[in-house]
């Protein structure tokens, strides 16, 4: 009895500890991932002068909003933010159509060849053209600087499909079956049954598609030629490139200057991640369970 409750109190001990050591290292993490955000937001509110020589690392110092007054009225920026924007709503709405029926139709177990087109969508995960042949894909359809190149281009993730499978593959059969009785559709089962019970699967995709769009830059940077189709990001890109030949205003920059070349570029980050912060609370709580559920084998 002794043994056993000693064991009790050693494990019990050890569960502690080891709780404590994960707090810490949440705690840890946490400050490690959301400070660069933290920095960036109180350098874009303080004065260029004690941002250059290191002294804004926790509290911003002189406070003024003239970096982000700078970045409001970047020449293309707002059309540059429209065309993120669109990017973003579009092509989560092409990615979550492409996604959710191909996934629906893999779960089903009655496909024709139903192994060979899931190994044959799996393969792409790990294989794929090449940077060069993709581009002259695009090039040989006609697709350059296009807007219909950045949405339908990248309709697809297979690892996002695959979480949507594995949800729908969770799906009672009985629901389906139940429907079919009831003279039912396949679309109207599609639409009705599964999609209703997806949100947690959905949501989680969708955020991980909208994340993908609104950061994306490279191919729209290789693919776009016109400064009136260029999203934010690769805007922004081109402020970070260009800064060096703003290297006489920064070096002019003195304690009663409001704003630099450095500063402005900080506001400009802040208000492109202004949305994407603020729309995630909201699909939150479908996140965890949508990532549990469809890491589920199915």
């Amino acid at each position: 009895m002794r043994k056993h409750n000693s064991r009790h109190l050693i494990e019990g001990r050890g569960e502690r500890v080891f709780n404590y050591v994960m707090i810490v290292l949440g705690i840890i993490i946490t400050i490690v991932t959301l400070y660069p955000i933290y920095y960036t937001l109180i350098a874009a509110i303080s004065r260029p002068h004690y941002v250059d020589n290191g002294s804004v690392l926790f509290l911003p110092k002189g406070l003024t909003l003239a970096s982000f007054d700078q970045a409001v009225h970047k020449e293309g920026i707002w059309t540059a933010y429209g065309n993120t924007i669109f990017y973003t709503v579009v092509g989560v709405a092409v990615n979550m159509l492409f996604s959710t029926t191909m996934a629906y139709a893999l779960s089903k177990k009655r496909l024709a060849f139903r192994k060979f087109f899931t190994l044959f969508t799996v393969f792409t995960m790990w294989f794929s053209a090449g940077m060069i042949p993709l581009y002259m894909t695009f090039r040989d359809f006609n697709l350059i600087n296009t807007r219909s190149a950045i949405i339908f281009g990248f309709a697809i993730n297979t690892y996002n499909m695959i979480i949507l499978k594995s949800f729908f593959e969770q799906v009672p059969e009985s629901l389906e079956e139940a429907a079919f009785m009831d003279g039912a559709s396949n679309i109207r089962i599609f639409l009705q049954v599964y999609m209703p019970l997806s949100k947690p699967a959905l949501a989680t995709v969708g955020l991980f598609y909208a994340v993908g769009r609104w950061n994306s830059y490279f191919w729209a940077m290789n693919l776009l030629t016109e400064d009136s189709k260029m999203p934010l990001q690769v805007l922004l890109k081109k402020y970070i490139v260009d800064q060096s030949a703003n290297a006489m205003d920064a070096a002019i920059v003195t304690q009663a200057s409001l704003y630099s070349p450095t500063t402005v570029i900080y506001a400009i980050i802040i208000i492109s991640i202004i949305p994407m912060m603020v729309a995630y609370p909201f699909i939150q709580k479908y996140f965890k369970s949508g990532l549990t559920i469809g890491a589920v084998k199915g």
